[in-house]
């Protein structure tokens, strides 16, 4: 029976129940990331700020604290809340173990999209969400990039509205559940073959009962090395240092 993706943070939360403690929270200028039992991943806000009232206060908490924090309207506590339940559900979930690693001939953040490239060729293709590098691909597929903040030839993201229902395939950030857009823009996937990708995708299962197709996360490799590229700044940089790409078909 399917499940409305608005249930996505009830059962997220469900997922997640655990008497872990923190052992960190590091905001770097991409990621952030919550050790606990396992490592958690959720792309930062684009927006800095120094009035964050909680700083300084995070570590030793029960990571159950934090986890509710995803329904939060306040960018940085939701991007919190989601890298804790990601710390529980990623350092347990058996998905990862079944996902197919990817190792691409190029860019290793792309490693996604060159993965699809032989299924996506002649189909329509919409990207929720600009990544590095994606104009290696623009001269091969019919792309669409929706972006809350477009440049150049992307379009801005109410345009999902009209484009989604149409589409064949949609490839869509995770950081969608963080910002909560996620609800409405799987609704408009319906009918496409759907992908929730980026280190903020959550292997939970039940999100296949949602219309999700496919899911393209990241499994930590070398959470020291991974832990450094965060503190210094780093972006794209983790797929070449802690994390690893892959897929799994949920259909």
């Amino acid at each position: 029976m399917p499940v409305h993706p608005r249930k996505i943070y009830d059962l997220l939360l469900e997922a997640s129940q655990s008497q872990a403690i923190v052992r960190e929270i590091l905001i770097g200028l991409t990621w952030t990331c919550c050790q606990a039992e396992g490592m958690g991943l959720c792309m930062s806000p684009g927006q800095p700020t120094r009035i964050l009232p909680w700083s300084g206060t995070l570590m030793q908490r029960s990571i159950s604290d934090l986890t509710p924090w995803v329904r939060s309207w306040e960018n940085y506590e939701a991007t919190i809340g989601m890298a804790a339940i990601n710390a529980v559900i990623n350092a347990a979930s058996p998905l990862i173990q079944m996902a197919q690693p990817l190792s691409p001939t190029g860019p290793a953040n792309l490693a996604v999209f060159e993965h699809f490239l032989p299924l996506i060729r002649g189909q329509r293709v919409v990207v929720v969400g600009r990544y590095p590098g994606l104009t290696a691909y623009e001269q091969d597929i019919d792309l669409t990039v929706l972006e809350r903040q477009p440049i150049a030839q992307d379009l801005p993201d109410t345009a999902c509205e009209y484009l989604l229902p149409s589409a064949d395939w949609v490839f869509l950030t995770a950081t969608s559940i963080v910002n909560k857009t996620f609800p409405r823009l799987v609704e408009l996937s319906q009918q496409a073959r759907l992908v929730l990708m980026g280190p903020t995708v959550p292997w939970l299962p039940i999100l296949a009962e949602m219309g999700i197709d496919y899911l393209a996360g990241v499994a930590v490799t070398d959470p020291v090395a991974l832990r450094q590229t965060i503190a210094e700044g780093g972006g794209t940089r983790i797929f070449e240092t802690g994390v690893q790409y892959h897929v799994l078909s949920l259909s």
